[in-house]
């Protein structure tokens, strides 16, 4: 248990072995202005049938400036700058969940992608600017900045294939399989992080 140093790059995915309050990965790269559209994209493996987060950008301003947070089994909620619109999706049983959240400022549209197929769109923030100067967590949910962690909220699992991009992308099925895009804020292969507490980077588990 205790911090590891950073590392590189990423290969295999985050291994989060137990519920907890102190195991998560924090990003270490971040936008380098306000953004006013993103573009997030991630992997995930579990059989939690409880509410977990995935992805938590917290700003001084707001802990769910950007939260990707599963509260069930066949429901995901998107928030951005503290208010959220939900998603339903189709209920997998015991496979890798690949999902795409965006967002843009202009016209307040929330848009999700769950195993390539976009769910209908919604409306959120119109107008909203969301802050650089963020904390960014895998596998915990902020309730503070930097902390606040719940153990009932916890990601138990693997997460992998991580992006984040500055704009909105629509190509998700080439992304899905692995496509390679430029100018993403930080991507699977610059991904630089540091492990706190009890997580690992195992080798991709072959189906």
């Amino acid at each position: 248990v205790g911090k590891v140093p950073m590392w590189p790059y990423a290969d295999g995915p985050f291994q989060l072995k137990e519920a907890s309050n102190d195991s998560y990965v924090i990003l270490k790269l971040k936008p380098e202005q306000p953004l006013q559209s993103f573009t997030i994209c991630l992997r995930s493996y579990t059989d939690l049938p409880r509410p977990y987060a995935l992805f938590s950008y917290a700003t001084k301003a707001y802990d769910n400036e950007i939260l990707l947070f599963k509260p069930r089994p066949g429901e995901y909620r998107l928030y951005v700058g503290g208010e959220f619109v939900t998603f339903r999706v189709p209920e997998t049983r015991m496979e890798w969940e690949h999902v795409c959240a965006s967002w843009e400022s202009a016209t307040g549209i929330a848009e999700f992608w769950m195993n390539r197929k976009p769910l209908p769109r919604k409306g959120l923030r119109k107008g909203y600017s969301i802050s650089a100067e963020a904390v960014i967590i895998l596998g915990q949910e902020q309730d503070s900045f930097g902390g606040g962690f719940e153990l009932p909220e916890s990601f138990v699992g693997e997460i992998t294939d991580v992006y984040m991009w500055d704009h909105v992308l629509y190509n998700m099925e080439s992304i899905m399989w692995g496509g390679y895009f430029s100018h993403y804020i930080f991507g699977w292969n610059n991904l630089h992080y540091e492990l706190v507490g009890d997580v690992l980077l195992k080798h991709k588990l072959l189906f």
